[in-house]
């Protein structure tokens, strides 16, 4: 191994020339940073510079002066549809098959109920099991089990790789993750739904750590139902909603467990008898929660093309919003996204048109590559294992190491400007958002996690 001062010289170097060579570099100025190195953006996303400006115009115009105008006049009430379809390319899905509103938990409740009762429809009363991902984040566990409950089936928690075997012709629906929270694995979307619709059942995929950080294919893949969250690679702030996926063809048998007024074919009809309207809007309850709504709208400017600006005008703040098209959803793997040396490819130029999909998942496996080079060369041996794939066709947007004082490196880190977070009892995880994340701060990262356990051997 190199002396320490002549390999982080070297490093560094790399890193310097892979920002420079970096297609994605400018879109950092779009976000509120400052000199922290911030690998936490697969728990909270940074903060948008659009969103602040656009916030004030909605209280201060849209609230505080139209006030009940606003829902036919400022577009609330289309909102969760509206801000739906931004969310469709980034997913793979076409327009219409996406409705913003509710938490990840409530969505993922509809999904599964409604899918069960989508398979009661075969009529043959077999179908009296439900299989849940046994690594899931817990909330989906939960809800999954209550789901069962509810419509009288039994929850079987399988790992993922199990799910080809466990399906049976008494399989209703399968909630699986496409990422793994703890340790960053992809999980193969496009073999695992194929095998589920073979086997006459539902699939439901929950993609709070794939969205915005990877392509997904929803539509290509043929998925059922899909739920997500918009505070991690989307950016859209603390507690911002979810969404819900339904795709055009089951939207007609789709049957919401929350059939909330504002799903009702004539919602202002006030009839006593609940009659669902059509299409994605099935998927709305109660009341949109505007201001979060509206700040994730703001916040998915950066993906077309928005310059993230305010300017102020004697009438307020006129937002600057963009309005590029951004498309594709291939999956990109192996040498396709990185070239030989880490540097992301010429095939995601950012321009007024905004960010393809597969520029960032180019970009994350170059950043994860890198981090993983610079682990291996700056921490102690046998101090960390990593928990993440090292195949770009298993690995997510992050890095999960496994440390015996997790929870204490992690305080030190955090003291030391590089922000990640800790899972209990031992991981320490690293997500990385191409948008504003750079490979220096992905060097500085990896150094300053080798310095601290060097420091506590």
């Amino acid at each position: 191994m190199s002396e320490p001062t002549a390999l982080s010289a070297e490093l560094t170097s790399q890193a310097r020339e892979l920002d420079a060579a970096d297609e994605l570099s400018g879109l950092r100025t779009r976000f509120v940073l400052d000199d922290a190195v911030y690998l936490d953006g697969n728990s909270l996303g940074a903060l948008p510079v659009s969103v602040p400006g656009r916030l004030t115009d909605v209280v201060y115009r849209e609230w505080g002066e139209l006030r009940i105008r606003s829902w036919d006049e400022s577009g609330w009430w289309t909102a969760p549809e509206r801000i739906g379809d931004r969310i469709a390319p980034l997913v793979g899905a076409a327009p219409g098959q996406i409705v913003v509103g509710d938490s990840t938990s409530v969505n993922v409740f509809k999904a599964v109920v409604a899918a069960v009762r989508m398979a009661d429809e075969a009529g043959d009363g077999r179908r009296d099991e439900i299989l849940v991902d046994a690594t899931t984040f817990p909330t989906d566990g939960y809800i999954a089990e209550s789901a069962a409950r509810m419509t009288g089936r039994t929850l079987r928690p399988v790992t993922p790789a199990e799910v080809p075997a466990a399906l049976s012709d008494r399989t209703a629906a399968v909630l699986l993750n496409h990422v793994d929270y703890r340790t960053g694995r992809l999980h193969d979307l496009p073999a695992l739904t194929a095998a589920i619709h073979e086997a006459g059942a539902y699939a439901v995929w929950d993609l709070c750590h794939s969205a915005g950080a990877l392509p997904v294919g929803l539509d290509e893949h043929g998925v059922d139902l899909a739920v997500g969250c918009t505070y991690k690679y989307l950016n859209g702030g603390p507690g911002s909603p979810a969404y819900l996926y339904v795709r055009e063809d089951l939207q007609p048998r789709f049957d919401s467990p929350l059939p909330g007024w504002t799903s009702h074919a004539q919602p202002f009809a006030m009839h006593p008898s609940y009659e669902p309207t059509t299409g994605a809007r099935r998927g709305r309850v109660g009341t949109p929660d505007i201001l979060s709504m509206l700040a994730l709208e703001a916040a998915l400017d950066v993906w077309y093309g928005g310059r993230g600006g305010v300017f102020a005008t004697d009438a307020g703040a006129e937002v600057v919003s963009g309005a590029g098209v951004m498309s594709g959803t291939g999956v990109v793997s192996g040498t396709e996204a990185v070239s030989g040396t880490g540097v992301v490819s010429g095939t995601g130029v950012v321009s007024g048109a905004g960010v393809t999909i597969e520029s960032v998942r180019a970009k994350s496996l170059a950043l994860t590559d890198f981090f993983l080079r610079c682990v291996s060369a700056y921490v102690p041996e046998g101090r960390v294992e990593c928990l993440t794939p090292t195949a770009h066709a298993e690995r997510g947007s992050q890095i999960a190491l496994r440390c015996d004082d997790a929870g204490d490196v992690m305080k030190r880190l955090i003291h030391q400007g590089v922000i990640g977070d800790f899972r209990h009892p031992d991981v320490l995880r690293f997500g990385f958002t191409p948008l504003y994340v750079t490979f220096e701060d992905t060097e500085r990262a990896a150094r300053v996690l080798g310095e601290t356990l060097g420091t506590l051997r």
